[in-house]
């Protein structure tokens, strides 16, 4: 009697068992901690004059602790820590003189091959996150969207013509970054939007014409998540 009793518990009991075992270890899984992106970068609020030449290009990558709040594990935070490299061609001639830097609009008249001024950025990614995921769900939609914060490790501006090369460290360039944030899209490909909350450069910094060089960075491009 005793052994029909213990079968009959294994029978109903077993596969609430492993249910909860399963819904246990589906508990644990954690979605999008790394990161690889490039953008296009575009420069707003530029002097009169200033325009964009060749192609304005960033890279970025680095790692987020997925933070899920729900059962789900479908809406949560996330907080991180990342690398970016970003690059600004415009007519901005920048000339490192005695007393500072000296900055020129070109005209149309001045041949040259690339003028630009760079950035290597710590950045800490702080993100809101809402997926259809789930732990056996590969392809779904995300929607992350948040800050960006930053701290500009080096800055480097650099004029190349057919005659003579100029390079030299930036110190002009504001180190510390913020900005808004919004990832995105469905499966691999996801759209980044980033919009700088503050200028590209320290205030004060002017043109010899004396128009004040207030560069806002607006940066589009895809974003790739990995585990």
């Amino acid at each position: 009697m005793r052994s029909i009793i213990l079968l009959m518990v294994l029978f109903f009991c077993g596969p609430l068992c492993a249910q909860e075992v399963g819904e246990e270890l589906d508990m644990k899984y954690l979605e999008d901690q790394f990161y690889l992106g490039t953008t296009y970068n575009i420069v707003l609020n530029r002097p009169e004059n200033v325009t964009q030449r060749n192609f304005s290009y960033g890279l970025m990558g680095g790692f987020i602790r997925d933070i899920p709040i729900n059962l789900d594990r479908n809406i949560g935070f996330g907080v991180g820590l990342g690398y970016a490299y970003n690059n600004y061609y415009t007519n901005l001639f920048a000339n490192e003189i005695a007393d500072g830097i000296e900055y020129t609009v070109l005209d149309k008249t001045v041949s040259y091959k690339r003028n630009k001024v760079d950035t290597h950025v710590l950045e800490v990614p702080l993100q809101f996150r809402w997926r259809t995921s789930t732990a056996s769900t590969y392809k779904f939609w995300r929607v992350y969207a948040g800050m960006k914060l930053g701290y500009v490790l080096g800055s480097r501006s650099k004029f190349v013509s057919d005659n003579e090369k100029i390079s030299f460290k930036n110190n002009n360039i504001e180190r510390f970054r913020y900005g808004v944030v919004l990832n995105f899209g469905y499966s691999t490909f996801n759209v980044h939007a980033y919009y700088a909350l503050n200028a590209l450069f320290k205030d004060g910094v002017v043109t010899v014409e004396g128009d004040p060089i207030e560069f806002v960075p607006l940066r589009l491009g895809i974003v790739f998540y990995i585990l």
